[in-house]
């Protein structure tokens, strides 16, 4: 029999520790179970979590792959690496920019860390980005506009002391189970759960309250609870006075609460719901139904503002994102994506200098803003695009025009399964995955684990990282020395980058992961390990200019696509229980049958299938009549590849995150003719 491994389940951000049993014959992971020994989820796991681990529906890839006439054909590893290079280098010799970069939060921390030190050390690209950006990225700038630093100060032990528990836009019924059954036990034996979504989700099936807003009117009501608070004389006043700054500038801006709950399309018995709740020990939960709006960093803040204003910003309490992608937060603090890594910041020339000298460059190879963002990125038509880890052509709004932008480049996609980017792409060079790679990982509440091979690779498939470290020596031989580097090595060249840092990791080694399991950052020696951010010993510090949190002013703008006679329906897009990162693993090499939920009253059809049209395209399904949508909305699952050909390329300014939640569709018989689709 083989031997148990330990390593960490990479599904999504909530880290939890699994021990897997690999094949006793040929290749694969035979067994997956949760690892009571793993400090994070102590034996608990989803069966998502396992099947995708164990067994999932991807097309494997098993041998690399170069276009030729048109077609992909198998080939060796020499020629598809001497193809690679070649293609990447003629791209590079138009200007640094004209390469493009688009890693992944399914990557190790070993592997995003490796990439980006090629993209911009190497490449010197700022088109540079990671699919985190399409789900993270407003949240990310929102925690560093209000506290200098990126990362929730809050920790997995404050759900069981919290005594409420708000969860906004998100729904981790589906996508976090094993999270949500710890909030769903602490709300049940000490407090309660308020869910805030248009949907009647899984998560607001299990909650005490459910209070439905209008499609994209979040900042309206967080605004409106905010006033209901101040107009009651509800604020934590000593904390505001003591640790933050802006209050006043946020006072004079505020709309009266029954004006902003008007706009939100909610009534007053809810926002004095919501603010009664703030009254005690409360964590406010959010995710991408916050995130992915064009002011998805505004209302990130005000839900901020929210926790701050009520003092709701110490243990057992406060603004808690919920990462979906399993290492979104490692390549956050590692892969030189939107910081260098441990949050040095990306303009300032003490931290590039820093990073030149350590890679040993010029300091002006380095890029000195952090790019445009994955649609910004795709925009500028670069002549190469390197994927790794990620779909785009599934995975970006405007698909069709994604789509569009790859086909006009030389493309490589490394990746373990064959995807719509892999269908397009010029080169394929198939990656390790789960069960099969060495490194680590960084989960939501900043706990870094391993990750460990169960099973030895498959024959014509390498590791992410030996791919990224090959490519970089061989395009770049005096920078990147080692094509096929020790992830511990990598590990530790990262982590010293972080010393003395706000995400100061420099005290955790592989030594020290193979004790304890897993260590919560910031730990900058071997001793220490992270709890609660910003608050130590009653007292507040933050790592902004003042030393104070900040408040924000940010208030309701109209939908960037509102409504009209023609387009009279509202889209919504969000995860479905067995979609995860464009449900590769999960629906196969083949896409399901598209599956629309309409509640029946919007629903004018008599039969079940239907035409979903938007301005940028169409697609059919199949009807759901849901009662649990609300009326006059669409809602699709986001990560089938069709349904972003409907979706909008507008972005936060600030996040550069698309807004993929609402846009205006219309239905249409199956066999209806569809109009051209033109500007509008």
């Amino acid at each position: 029999m083989s031997e148990w491994v330990p390593t960490t389940c990479m599904r999504c951000a909530v880290g939890c520790g699994h021990m897997h049993q690999g094949a006793d014959i040929g290749y694969g992971i035979d067994i997956v179970r949760g690892d009571p020994a793993h400090p994070v989820n102590q034996g608990l796991a989803c069966a998502r979590g396992i099947r995708e681990s164990k067994n999932p529906n991807g097309e494997w890839l098993t041998r690399p792959l170069v276009r030729s006439d048109g077609k992909l054909q198998q080939t060796t590893w020499d020629v598809a690496l001497a193809r690679t290079v070649a293609g990447l280098r003629e791209a590079q010799s138009q200007g640094p920019d004209s390469v493009a970069v688009l890693g992944s939060g399914q990557q190790t921390n070993e592997a995003a860390y490796m990439l980006g030190k090629v993209a911009r050390g190497g490449f010197g690209t700022r088109n540079y980005d990671a699919n985190t950006t399409l789900c993270m990225a407003s949240a990310v700038t929102a925690y560093y506009q209000a506290f200098g630093s990126d990362a929730p100060p809050c920790t997995y032990a404050d759900i069981d002391t919290a005594e409420g528990h708000v969860i906004w836009g998100a729904n981790p019924a589906v996508a976090h189970p094993v999270l949500f059954r710890w909030i769903r036990q602490a709300a049940s034996e000490n407090g309660e759960l308020v869910v805030v979504d248009p949907v009647r989700s899984e998560t607001a099936e299990n909650a005490e309250h459910h209070v439905a807003p209008a499609p994209g009117k979040d900042l309206a009501l967080a605004r409106a609870v905010l006033a209901h608070i101040v107009e009651t004389d509800r604020v934590d006043t000593a904390f505001v006075e003591a640790a933050t700054d802006g209050f006043d500038a946020l006072l004079s801006a505020l709309p009266d609460a029954k004006t902003a709950a008007s706009d939100a399309g909610v009534t007053m018995a809810d926002v004095d719901l919501l603010a009664t709740t703030l009254d005690h020990r409360t964590l406010i939960y959010w995710g991408m139904g916050i995130n992915q709006h064009v002011q998805g960093t505004e209302t990130s803040r005000a839900l901020i503002d929210l926790t701050m204003a009520t003092g709701n910003l110490r243990p057992g309490s406060g603004p808690f994102s919920l990462t979906g992608q399993a290492n979104s937060m490692g390549t956050r603090i590692c892969s030189s994506k939107g910081t260098w890594p441990g949050q040095r910041a990306f303009e300032a020339p003490y931290h590039r200098r820093i990073i030149a000298d350590c890679w040993g460059i010029p300091v002006d190879r380095l890029p000195d803003d952090s790019g445009p963002g994955p649609v910004g990125i795709l925009e500028t038509n670069p002549d190469a695009i390197w994927t790794v880890a990620t779909n785009p052509v599934a995975g970006m709004p405007d698909t069709d025009a994604a789509r569009t932008a790859l086909e006009d480049a030389f493309v490589v996609a490394q990746d373990a399964f064959h995807t719509e980017t892999t269908a397009v792409a010029d080169v394929v060079l198939p990656a390790a995955t789960w069960g099969e790679s060495e490194g680590t990982t960084t989960n939501m509440e900043r706990t870094i684990s391993r990750v460990r091979a169960a099973t030895d690779l498959p024959t014509g498939v390498r590791t992410d990282l030996d791919l990224i470290a090959t490519i970089g020596t061989r395009l770049f031989p005096e920078f990147i020395k080692d094509p096929s580097p020790d992830p511990s090595a990598v590990f530790d060249e990262f982590t010293a980058l972080t010393e003395g840092t706000v995400a100061d990791c420099s005290g955790i080694t592989y030594e020290r992961l193979e004790e304890e399991h897993a260590v919560r950052w910031p730990a900058p020696d071997e001793e220490s390990t992270g709890g609660y951010r910003y608050y130590d010993d009653a007292s507040w510090s933050f790592p902004t200019a003042s030393g104070n949190a900040q408040f924000s002013i940010g208030q309701q703008e109209p939908l960037p696509e509102p409504t009209n006679d023609e387009y009279s329906l509202v889209l919504t897009t969000a995860r479905e229980a067995d979609g995860y990162n464009t449900g590769v693993r999960s629906r196969g090499g083949t896409s399901s049958e598209l599956v629309a939920r309409i509640h029946p009253d919007t629903v004018t059809l008599d039969n079940d299938r239907a035409i979903v049209a938007s301005r940028r395209g169409s697609v059919t399904v199949r009807v759901d009549r849901d009662e649990s949508i609300p009326r006059g909305m669409v809602w699709l699952p986001i990560h089938h590849p069709a349904t972003n050909r409907l979706t909008l390329s507008d972005r936060d300014p600030q996040s550069n995150e698309p807004h993929f939640k609402q846009c205006a569709v219309r239905l249409a018989a199956p066999e209806a003719e569809v109009s051209p689709v033109t500007a509008d």
